[in-house]
């Protein structure tokens, strides 16, 4: 079956014609050599096999050349041999029956081929489906373990948070919450099956308005300028999940409710091993005295920047930018 689906599916060579030449040939010879044992009427014996196994071997074209080369050795040696292309009924009839027949054989064998081709492309887009869910499995286990990894560590700095401020237990809570929340909308926006097709910016802004929406936050927008950039789906889900602590942080300390703001987000190819991202906003930036990095937030983002083996540039006091540059 292996080596059908192969002489279907390859492209007709240059050496297919040379083989229906050589076709017409051997079959012409062989035919000769039967001339006197042969009773009468037995014109094209040798050339019907010759005809459909080069159809069927070398492709349609070289098929069709047998058999214009056969039909016209047959008439010449062996329907007409005294009157050269003779137009008698009877000869005429005999030719026509040849053409009928060695149509309807080329005409089979170009069915079948084309089916075989048909075929064949199914069966290699069945198997690269059957990888791909393969690949996807895998790569669902793999974000799973890493997920869970995530909210277990999420989870242990916020009770080491409450064992410190044991006042602040509620609020804490409410941030895992959100955190949780902003990470399950994420998921089920990546697993879209349109995630990964769509352009990079068109995805960061829709991940962006879902954040806004989240936390009611009307008053601020958000600016996304990303070149077409392709990433895997691990390196997007930890994107997304960096996008989403940096942009809520923002969200969170950069406008007072009801103070209009807006979201800078660029994310742009350095060259070609290399891209950057860069989160901003123009609210009042770093305030004095905070030291850097030591917030939750931005063990998070410290976190998520190391899974994607990335520089991580932390805002100054009175900047508001963070940068990141990582390999894609």
């Amino acid at each position: 079956m292996r080596w059908l689906m192969w002489l279907a599916s390859r492209p007709t060579p240059p050496i297919g014609y040379g083989l229906a030449i050589l076709a017409f040939l051997l079959a012409l010879l062989m035919r000769l050599s039967l001339q006197g044992i042969l009773p009468p009427g037995f014109p094209y014996l040798t050339f019907f096999p010759a005809v459909i196994l080069t159809a069927f071997v070398a492709g349609t074209g070289p098929g069709i050349l047998c058999a214009l080369l056969s039909g016209f050795g047959a008439w010449i040696w062996f329907i007409s041999p005294d009157e050269v292309l003779s137009t008698r009924p009877d000869k005429l009839l005999a030719i026509s029956f040849y053409v009928f027949i060695v149509g309807i054989d080329i005409a089979i064998i170009h069915a079948m081929r084309r089916a075989l081709q048909r075929l064949r492309a199914e069966m290699e887009v069945s198997a690269r489906l059957a990888d791909r869910q393969g690949t996807l499995f895998s790569e669902l286990q793999h974000r799973v373990a890493n997920n869970l990894t995530f909210v277990i560590s999420l989870l242990t700095l916020q009770k080491n948070r409450i064992a410190t401020e044991p006042d602040a237990a509620v609020s804490i809570f409410d941030s895992a919450v959100h955190r949780l929340g902003v990470m399950g909308r994420m998921h089920r926006r990546l697993h879209s099956p349109e995630a990964l097709d769509q352009p990079i910016g068109t995805y960061i802004r829709a991940l962006c308005d879902d954040l806004i929406e989240a936390t009611g936050a009307a008053n601020v927008i958000c600016d996304v300028a990303a070149d077409p950039v392709r990433l895997d789906l691990s390196q997007l889900t930890t994107l997304s999940l960096l996008l989403a602590e940096l942009v809520t942080n923002s969200l969170k300390h950069a406008f007072p409710e009801g103070v209009r703001g807006t979201i800078y987000i660029e994310l742009k190819r350095l060259d070609t091993k290399n891209v950057l991202l860069a989160v901003s906003d123009d609210g009042p930036g770093m305030p004095e005295g905070r030291p850097t990095g030591a917030s939750l937030g931005t063990g998070i983002v410290r976190g998520l920047a190391n899974q994607l083996d990335a520089d991580l540039i932390l805002p100054r006091t009175g900047e508001s930018m963070t940068r990141l540059v990582f390999v894609a």
